[in-house]
């Protein structure tokens, strides 16, 4: 018996191929008809593969489990992952933000020269099968399916479960398959949104003047924790690199809220020189060569018609807008929940449930855009498709 691979997103895909480059007979099911749904959807705007920044940086953009995620990296980091797209004939660049793309931004390039790599080093693809169970069986595990066809069952030796979160349920990712490991004593966490935007009671003045507007070089502020990016103003709140990256510390506030700098670079002396001379809020809007969105924001919300310069100053510097709530899981990026890291040894293999191994989403991580989600992914399929390949063997 070989090495049975659910789920055809990047971590699946990756186990698979590991495990068959290990010298294991490897099957892969995903439920959809077609594998990579999720990365196609993730390339749209660019596939961004991982970020340009020092390995020894990555671990702390997962926030916890850093040793542990130190550990994986160092079993495929984001060199590796260049290294990996190269022998695929697919050039990769750092962007000017840091991060990695492959050379023309297309997902489908890409996801097309893995899969003949995977069926070359014979991977087999059954796709529209949905695994809906596991049991013990004499030699390893026995998997049931269902399908337009009916039921079936596999044995294997080995499994790695890559299943996703519970964002972007149309490409398969739909986080229902909880029960499943519940019924074998697996503990999950319950899921909720990640990198996603956030929702804002908008002054109806603000969406005239300045919904779809982005607000770009600021600083963003929530507790203790800083962050420079952009946002960009919807009309039902913020979206943006900025306000993903401070969504644990959002989630775990009574009253949410941001401070921007819409001024990070000038010191609140310098804008009380540009604008002495001037004596509207217009006028020093003006002087400080402040954004659209931001004049928006500021012209509309709070009191501005009765702010002196200092006060304008003070808004520009440290500009407070409450949050409602976060926009509804299956809108976010990706999710955090799932399976819990002490229920994994160090191979990703589950502890309750010999020769069953995670990757992806479906344990319980999170990380900003920028490259990490993908990196996390490819990581933790690496290891659980070479660990799983070991494990045939013992």
């Amino acid at each position: 018996m070989g090495v049975v691979v659910i789920g055809g997103g990047p971590a699946g895909l990756r186990a698979a191929e590991v495990a068959a480059a290990c010298g294991a007979k490897v099957t892969l099911f995903e439920a959809q008809r077609s594998v990579g749904r999720k990365f196609l959807l993730a390339g749209r705007g660019g596939l961004n593969l991982t970020h340009g920044e020092a390995t020894e940086n990555f671990p702390a953009r997962y926030r916890a489990e850093r040793e542990r995620w130190r550990a994986l990296l160092g079993e495929f980091g984001p060199d590796d992952l260049r290294a990996w797209a190269a022998k695929l004939q697919i050039e990769t660049y750092v962007g000017t933000s840091g991060r990695v793309f492959p050379r023309g931004q297309k997902a489908a390039a890409l996801l097309r020269a893995w899969v003949r790599r995977l069926r070359e080093v014979g991977v087999t693809l059954n796709t529209g099968e949905r695994w809906i169970g596991l049991t013990k069986s004499a030699g390893g595990w026995s998997l049931s399916f269902t399908s337009d066809h009916g039921s079936s069952a596999i044995d294997a030796r080995a499994v790695v479960l890559a299943l996703g979160g519970a964002s972007w349920p149309e490409t398969g990712s739909d986080g229902k398959w909880p029960p499943l490991l519940a019924e074998h004593g697996v503990t999950t966490e319950p899921f909720f949104a990640a990198n996603c935007g956030w929702e804002i009671a908008w002054p109806a003045e603000v969406l005239a003047q300045a919904e779809g507007l982005p607000l770009k070089n600021l600083t963003a502020s929530a507790g203790d924790e800083t962050v420079s990016g952009e946002l960009l103003i919807t009309v039902y709140g913020l979206e943006g690199g900025a306000i993903y990256r401070l969504g644990p510390v959002l989630r775990a506030m009574d009253a949410p809220g941001l401070r921007i700098d819409f001024k990070p670079q000038v010191s609140a002396a310098s804008l009380r020189e540009r604008a002495q001379q001037f004596r509207q809020p217009n006028e020093w809007y003006r002087a400080w060569k402040l954004s659209p969105g931001a004049i928006a924001l500021l012209s509309n919300m709070g009191t501005p018609e009765r702010v002196n310069l200092s006060a304008a100053i003070d808004r520009v510097k440290a500009f407070s807008i409450p949050l409602q709530r976060p926009r509804p899981i299956a809108e976010a990026i990706s999710t955090a929940g799932g399976v819990a890291w002490s229920e994994l040894d160090e191979n990703l293999m589950l502890r309750k449930l010999p020769g069953v191994f995670l990757a992806g989403e479906m344990i319980d991580w999170e990380a900003p855009t920028g490259g990490y989600l993908l990196q996390g992914c490819f990581t933790t399929g690496t290891v659980a498709g070479r660990n799983s390949a070991a494990f045939r063997l013992s």
